[in-house]
């Protein structure tokens, strides 16, 4: 169980101002909290791989591959492009500049 003392420096620390009868409340729930930090310094913990976060994430992107497409579907999708400029089929600009 912590001191009267010592729950009056941790509260200095924390820059909280505590009155007498906080200062039993806090007495009691820090130490608490000590006696429960003390149990688990007590787990073994030698075969558990450190993480940073609680579910393993990992990155699921694809590589980029090039795909060749049938001359014949190439041809149909120009066809249907609605203008064709030097070999490229010609969008609508979405981007302004000025």
């Amino acid at each position: 169980m912590l001191t009267k003392q010592e729950v009056q420096h941790i509260a200095k620390l924390a820059r909280l101002g505590l009155i007498p009868k906080e200062i039993e409340k806090m007495r009691e729930e820090l130490s608490s909290i000590f006696d429960y930090i003390d149990q688990l310094k007590k787990v073994n913990i030698s075969d558990v791989r450190p993480t940073f976060r609680s579910v393993f994430i990992e990155n699921v992107v694809r590589e980029d591959e090039v795909r060749s497409t049938k001359h014949e579907v190439r041809k149909r999708m120009i066809e249907q492009t609605p203008e064709m400029e030097k070999g490229f089929v010609k969008v609508k600009s979405i981007l302004k500049h000025g």
